[in-house]
């Protein structure tokens, strides 16, 4: 699919999903990562929440979607998943995007007493149409291939979550190529983000802009920055995932000229009924 066009549906849509999503697991890399049957077993004890969750591709089973034999094969599949977490004393949590992963999966788990929450959108663009950056001005952009103490400092400021040695352990463990933009304004850094290329595209991650300097620009820069970084890596595409409860920031990336791929959401293990 051209990061450009609206997307479609079938095979292609879910293939290119799957390819995204695996491409944002290995740019968000977990502690523990086990394979099993094409579904992504992730742990991680300090990270945020969302990095220890199923990623449940592959095939719906025997049988096809529907038939007994493939519901049968779910449940293994989900009891492998849950005997996973509860041998690394973490909670089991799936991230369920409807094509990309099993049929029946997400009704599976409602019936197991999983919570369904955190809507999710994953959203591209071509490299070639994001707007570039501006000249001039008191903002300027500077992008490092690891991750500086003003860079984390802005992140934590903001979102309040990976905090510590779990969060530098994890971009520790990041493999592809990597951008950490910093916006500066004279001295202070006041907004960040970082991306990572891999197979043709560039995931965007960890967008954050202080209070004071939002309504600015500063996130269009950070954007403009990081896919000019894409591009010079061999990325046709941009990627990222945004949380649907969050106006400000789908304001930001429609601008940019992303546009949705797919939805998700998460179910997470809850009291069985």
């Amino acid at each position: 699919m051209i990061p450009s066009e609206p997307p479609g549906a079938g095979p292609a849509l879910a293939e290119t999903v799957r390819g995204l999503q695996e491409r944002a697991a290995r740019a968000l890399p977990a502690e523990v990562v086990e394979h099993a049957d094409g579904w992504w077993l992730r742990h991680d004890s300090g990270s945020s929440w969302w990095v220890a969750s199923v990623l449940p591709h592959g095939p719906d089973g025997p049988g096809g979607p529907g038939t007994s034999a493939a519901t049968a094969g779910l449940a293994r599949r989900v009891a492998r998943a849950e005997e996973f977490y509860a041998r690394h004393g973490g909670t089991a949590r799936f991230q369920i995007t409807p094509d990309a992963c099993p049929a029946g999966l997400d009704a599976l788990l409602a019936g197991r007493g999983y919570d369904r929450s955190h809507p999710v959108s994953l959203q591209a663009a071509a490299v070639a149409e994001i707007p570039g950056q501006r000249a001039g001005g008191p903002l300027r952009v500077r992008i490092e291939d690891r991750p500086v103490d003003a860079w984390f400092g802005v992140w934590l400021a903001v979102r309040g979550e990976g905090a510590g040695a779990a969060a530098w352990g994890l971009l520790d463990r990041v493999a592809g190529p990597s951008a950490y933009a910093r916006v500066l304004d004279g001295d202070e850094t006041v907004a960040v983000g970082r991306a990572v290329a891999d197979s043709g595209w560039a995931g965007v991650f960890a967008m954050a802009t202080l209070p004071a300097a939002r309504g600015r620009g500063a996130g269009g820069r950070v954007l403009g920055a990081l896919a000019e970084w894409a591009g010079a890596h061999g990325a046709t595409g941009l990627y990222l995932q945004v949380e649907r409860d969050n106006p400000a920031a789908l304001r930001l990336y429609a601008r940019a000229g992303f546009r949705e791929v797919c939805t998700y959401h998460y179910r997470t293990a809850g009291a069985k009924p």
